[in-house]
């Protein structure tokens, strides 16, 4: 990923407490926690990580100017075990630019992102790390997601079917497009590598589903055929409150006035990252004429 300036300024906004200095060896896992206000359930979620079967992993979190006590909860994990790191946003970037400040503060060869309220089972890591292992063109794996409440009480089955392994970039595209729904997946275990080449999660509706369009165009995707993740679902998670004045202030509080949370950039990056992957000439072609289709079933969805 190019710097930029506005990446230095960044840079400057994050600061680490407590003076926990980076590990002279890198882990081979990151997990990277964004957070803001997340009291109420991030020493769950940070439990479930610690518990996990496959200690080779950092979790480093970066606070987003949070007012409440997410912090002191935060300092309480880094003093307990060597493997947390806490850094604290002089103030809120957004959740979209926050989520790219986690990644670019660690050091893992694998990484994951992990939400401040989400709980991840204890074979998680390791089931993932061998997915990744076992197959150098593998760039994603994750396991199967159950949906719960704020109580932890199941509320269901999430079912994507995103185990995308053709050896054809252009076939792992259209499939991704023809079966994603909630986009649990970008909550798997990525290769850094190659999550490096892309601009990572923008400030727009559907960054996420663009994400893991790209990837796919970069290697395949295995889904752990076991439900070692738990996706919550409650009043203040993003997913209660898109389409409404919140969906705004999570991508850009500072200025919210100024993101329209309308789908055409979506559809547009589509466009930038068929030009931005290296792929062959044939295709190329196949992939453009793939987000050609996915814009024509969404046309009534752009702005007339």
């Amino acid at each position: 990923m190019n710097a930029t300036e506005s990446d230095v300024g960044l840079a400057k906004t994050a600061v680490q407490d407590m003076g926990r200095i980076a590990p002279s060896r890198p882990p081979r896992v990151s997990l990277g926690v964004p957070v803001y206000n997340g009291a109420t359930l991030i020493a769950k979620a940070l439990d479930s990580l610690l518990a996990q079967t496959f200690e080779d992993f950092e979790i480093v979190i970066c606070d987003n100017a949070s007012t409440d006590e997410t912090g002191e909860i935060c300092r309480e994990y880094l003093a307990r075990d060597r493997r947390v790191r806490y850094f604290r946003n002089q103030q809120n970037l957004g959740a979209s630019r926050n989520f790219c400040r986690v990644f670019e503060l660690s050091l893992g060869e694998y990484f994951k992102w992990a939400a401040a309220d989400d709980l991840c089972g204890p074979e998680f890591l390791r089931r993932c790390v061998e997915a990744l292992d076992s197959d150098p063109e593998a760039v994603l794996a994750f396991p199967k997601t159950l949906v719960i409440n704020e109580r932890g009480e199941t509320l269901g089955e999430q079912e994507e079917s995103l185990h995308l392994t053709t050896p054809r970039p252009s076939e792992r595209f259209w499939k991704l497009h023809c079966t994603l729904r909630e986009c649990s997946a970008v909550f798997g275990l990525i290769r850094r590598d190659i999550l490096e080449r892309t601009p990572l999660l923008g400030s727009f509706t559907g960054a996420d589903n663009c994400l893991l369009a790209e990837l796919s165009l970069y290697g395949k995707f295995f889904e752990i055929p076991e439900f070692l993740f738990y996706r919550r679902l409650h009043p203040d998670s993003y997913s209660c409150n898109r389409n409404n004045p919140k969906e705004l202030e999570f991508y850009n509080p500072a200025k919210r006035e100024q993101i329209t949370p309308i789908r055409w950039r979506r559809y547009f990056e589509l466009f930038r990252i068929t030009r931005r992957v290296p792929l062959g000439f044939h295709e190329k072609v196949r992939v453009l004429y793939y987000v050609l289709r996915v814009v024509s079933w969404k046309r009534r969805d752009l702005p007339q």
